[in-house]
């Protein structure tokens, strides 16, 4: 379908979603759908929910936020339980502002665009069907028209509670439209739209001296007083500020905290009784979901003055931190790419790896557990096996910092670096080496770090390195050996039959010549050391192996080479180090005869083709590691 055809078919779809009818009419779709009458927080909950969630170990991840927010699993969870579905429930945590706290490029402003892109596409939906009086320029709730001493019957009768007053420009409307007949006031669908202004409201401050409480309020249309004769005639004033579009749905603050006091005190009873002051009227009811977002450092300079006690409690603060998962930060990474213009650039694998790598040690918090170095613990986070570790000592590190990850490097920051490397190498590949160099590089012009951070972070560069380096050395070394996966299995079979005839007190068969001969214990050995089980050690390891092939039988499950996480890491390393001073050779020769060169040529291509590098980096990668095994 051309872009023509579906700009058509768009509009054909909005042209079905439309609406209108009368109050009368608006009732019945109320007693068969009650969603519609929903409150604004309620409607962001179910909005969230209605996108589906999935449970595991006990935490609750949504698919809402999956495909833009990484690794805040923990901190999504707890706005959505401790904030989102609350207010939902009318309780009175829907009455406070939500503060999003955390550091620049944390993830707080893609929370928020998220939530107003939602509730754009929500009110398309029949779930999250709005409906106004029309013609107002406020998109009021049409059950304000039932008057207060009829919404105990109303209540009785449909089940929903009615909060606020009629504003003042539809109270005048209904008796000069409408005759007092609210029966016949006219209501419509309405689809939030940020850019049309109807439901979702923005408000950025600037210079306190030339902002107008006018831009949150509205203000007198002084072109139409000589027509209405007053300036306290509603039909005088216009609902255009922040606050009157973004009634129904949400009203982003953004830097909240650097408004003018002003402007912050009409959230004091926005918040609490659901209305605010505007012009020469009663207060003007409104039901949004007010969210701000700001730093660290200006929220602990907000709460130590204490002229902003009343509204302090008024806030509910979420810190939303950095991600702490090397696998979580990839992911940004690679989505900022896909985004930008440099998407047709070939970045070879690892490369975002040790970015994301010295990121994410550049926010931990030193452990004071024992036997936890920072490197340990990196692993951790991010659900590699960690022996001597369990799931156990992860939540109990992460309890050790609550609120850990509010400081460190940002991804802006690495992809600057990235950046600034595809254009000074000016070759459309670029691989872990030259991220790392460019980080390292731009340490100098990065204004918010210090010297003794500075040196802290050049030792993160270094560890990143090191990191690599056993991941190229490793990348090598599986591509040079041919069906990898294959020789692994047979090598491991190889070993079990030897460790049960060991542990058994049996012997084996020789498959070829038939004769009986006892187990091979310098092949148990070669493989036992290399993730160093001492002589001592080796009985109970291979029963611990004999006892995790009796348990997976028990389950009808096929012990495979990937079973048990120290015998697949000494089967890796056994293989490795047979091959050691093939890839050694193979790699560092500056003339290499003609199988040499065939081997290379293999290993390239399988670099190219399974492993996910071009011509360029898997070079790179041989020629690297050739140096690292010549050291």
């Amino acid at each position: 379908m051309s872009i023509l055809n579906k700009m058509k078919s768009y509009r054909e779809e909005e042209r079905k979603l439309n609406w209108e009818g009368t109050f009368a009419d608006y009732l019945d779709i109320v007693k068969e759908r009650p969603e519609v009458a929903q409150t604004a927080h309620s409607r962001v909950y179910n909005m969230i929910k209605s996108s589906g969630l999935t449970e595991r170990d006990g935490k609750r991840m949504y698919h809402f936020f999956g495909e833009e927010i990484f690794g805040l699993e923990e901190a999504i969870e707890k706005l959505v339980e401790e904030y989102f579905h609350p207010a939902a429930k009318r309780l009175d945590v829907r009455k406070r502002i939500l503060l999003l706290m955390g550091p620049v490029s944390g993830g707080k402003s893609t929370i928020v665009t998220m939530l107003k892109r939602g509730l754009e596409q929500y009110s398309r939906t029949d779930e999250g069907a709005v409906y106004a009086i029309k013609g107002c320029p406020m998109h009021e709730d049409p059950l304000h028209l039932i008057p207060q001493h009829l919404r105990k019957d109303f209540f009785e009768e449909y089940g929903i509670r009615i909060e606020g007053n009629l504003s003042p420009l539809n109270t005048m409307r209904l008796e000069k439209e409408y005759g007092g007949r609210m029966e016949d006031v006219q209501v419509e669908r309405i689809f939030f739209s940020e850019d049309k202004r109807v439901g979702i409201g923005t408000f950025s401050p600037s210079d306190p001296k030339s902002q107008d409480i006018a831009d949150l309020t509205g203000s007198i249309d002084f072109s139409t007083i000589a027509e209405f004769g007053s300036e306290s005639d509603p039909r005088a004033y216009r609902f255009d500020g922040e606050l009157n579009k973004a009634n129904r749905g949400m009203m982003e603050f953004q830097e909240m905290l650097k408004c003018d006091e002003k402007f912050l005190w009409h959230l004091l009873s926005l918040t609490q009784e659901g209305n605010f002051k505007a012009g020469r009227f009663a207060l003007i009811s409104a039901d949004e979901l007010i969210v701000a977002h700001t730093n660290e450092a200006e929220y602990r300079s907000f709460i130590a003055n204490q002229k902003n006690e009343a509204l302090h409690s008024r806030i509910i603060v979420m810190p939303i931190p950095y991600n702490l998962q090397v696998s979580q930060e990839e992911r940004i990474y690679q989505k900022m790419i896909h985004d930008s213009d440099m998407a047709h650039v070939h970045i070879a694998p690892h490369a975002l790896r040790v970015a994301a790598i010295f990121s994410i040690l550049t926010r931990l918090e030193d452990s004071k557990k024992q036997g936890v170095d920072i490197v340990k613990k990196m692993r951790l986070y991010d659900g590699e096996s960690v022996e001597g570790f369990n799931q156990l000592d992860v939540e109990e590190l992460r309890k050790e910092f609550p609120v850990e990850g509010m400081k460190g490097i940002d991804p802006r920051y690495v992809i600057n670096r990235i950046s600034s490397t595809i254009i000074r190498k000016e070759v459309p590949s670029i691989n872990a080496l030259d991220v790392l160099r460019s980080l390292k590089e731009g340490l100098d012009q990065h204004a918010s770090i210090s010297d003794d951070d500075k040196e802290t972070y050049m030792n993160y560069i270094s560890i990143a390195r090191r990191e690599y380096d056993e991941i190229a050395k490793k990348e090598v070394q599986k591509a040079f050996v041919y069906s990898y996966e294959e020789s692994a299995k047979t090598l491991m079979d190889n070993y079990l039959d030897n460790v049960e005839a060991f542990c058994n007190k049996n012997k084996l068969r020789d498959p070829l010549t038939g004769e009986e001969m006892n187990p091979d214990e310098k092949l148990m050995r070669s493989i036992e050391e290399q993730i160093g089980i001492s002589e001592n050690a080796k009985r109970a390891f291979r029963e611990e192996i004999l006892i995790r092939i009796s348990a997976y039988a028990r389950k009808g499950k096929r012990f495979e080479y990937s079973s048990h996480e120290r015998l697949r890491e000494a089967i890796q390393k056994k293989l490795f180090a047979d091959l050691k001073d093939v890839v050694k050779i193979t790699t560092s020769s500056k003339t290499p005869d003609e199988s040499q060169l065939k081997k290379v040529n293999e290993v390239i291509a399988r670099l190219i083709d399974e492993y996910g590098y071009n011509s360029v980096s898997a070079n790179e990668l041989l020629r690297y590691v050739g140096s690292l095994l010549n050291r």
